[in-house]
């Protein structure tokens, strides 16, 4: 049997920071920053609240909507994050213990797409037996990641969690297709610095967030475009056939150049990074949550995502939606 999205919770901390907020410590205004991205505001972790909490609250909601039973049969967890709270324990873990799951659990590392090969791997250990129920989160604190004297990287960036019970579904729905891919050589494009001071190039690297916005808007544009098409094809499906685009939220004219290419109306794409900024691994179940409290999702639906970022990575996926726990 397929293997596809059972349940879903999302959170995003509750301060929120705006562009007007920013403009106040930075040489930058409200119409720089949206002319530019889209943006208008951000939601920021207190001081006190890191990586684990934003998962555990999105955990939270996804059983407050869904109910304890919706964890039952999970003994699989990953988390997907590039701002985990320590290298070991793994994040996943702490969330496994939690919720007193007994899971195998492990944190995954893959830039922005984090959340679509996490989804990947699951469906994939549940299709193939390895696995009976997997809890996917996708969790961020970029906030405590980025330089705030960087007018060019600290107006893009959010904090927020997003998980999802993937299990087996009837014929017909769940995912159909899945692309990830990565280029290597990019990563002097989009960085920030762990153990080594230097990547294998001799880039030296930042303590925060760094990003050649130029180069990463290029590839952007062309993975959005390759990507869904990709996806869309080994899925078995036409562009005419995507009900709801969900895209990475990162910018709002990279959005726009992939929804021309498929030929979508505005109405059949989930934009929410007005309000949220780029929350990275959280980006997507985020809007796909916000899409289904919106009623803009029906069972048989198909839903395209598609992501992008650090590694550089990509990655995108088709689902046929269906009854939910």
């Amino acid at each position: 049997m397929p293997a596809g999205i059972l349940a879903l919770g999302a959170y995003a901390p509750a301060k929120v920071l705006s562009n007007e907020d920013l403009a106040s410590f930075m040489d930058t205004s409200d119409e720089w920053i949206t002319t530019r991205t889209g943006i208008k505001r951000r939601h920021v972790a207190a001081e006190n609240e890191f990586t684990y909490d934003l998962a555990e609250k999105a955990v939270q909601d996804l059983i407050a909507r869904h109910g304890e039973a919706a964890l039952e049969g999970v003994d699989l967890v990953i988390v997907a994050t590039n701002t985990p709270d320590a290298l070991f324990p793994n994040t996943a873990a702490l969330i496994q213990d939690r919720f007193g799951l007994k899971a195998a659990a492990y944190d995954l590392l893959a830039g922005c797409p984090g959340w679509l090969y996490a989804l990947a791997q699951a469906a994939g250990q549940v299709e193939t037996g390895l696995a009976n129920r997997a809890l996917v989160i996708g969790a961020e604190v970029l906030s405590k990641a980025v330089d705030w004297r960087d007018r060019s990287t600290a107006v893009l960036f959010g904090d927020a969690g997003g998980a999802a019970v993937i299990g087996r579904v009837p014929e017909g729905q769940g995912f159909r297709s899945f692309v990830l891919g990565a280029d290597g050589s990019g990563a002097p494009a989009l960085h920030m610095k762990a153990m080594a001071a230097r990547l294998p190039d001799g880039t030296r690297m930042n303590d925060r967030i760094f990003m050649n916005g130029r180069e990463v808007f290029k590839f952007a544009v062309r993975v959005m475009d390759t990507a869904t098409v990709e996806a869309i094809e080994k899925a078995g499906l036409q562009k005419e056939d995507i009900r709801l685009f969900v895209p990475h939220q990162a910018n709002r004219r990279i959005v726009d150049a992939a929804r021309e290419r498929l030929g979508l109306d505005w109405a059949q794409v989930v934009v929410n990074l007005d309000e949220y900024g780029n929350t990275s691994t959280a980006s997507i179940p985020l809007a796909l949550k916000e899409a289904l409290d919106a009623g803009k999702i029906q069972s048989g639906d198909h839903l395209l995502f598609v992501s992008f970022g650090a590694g550089l990575t990509w990655a995108a996926a088709v689902h046929t939606w269906g009854e939910t726990l």
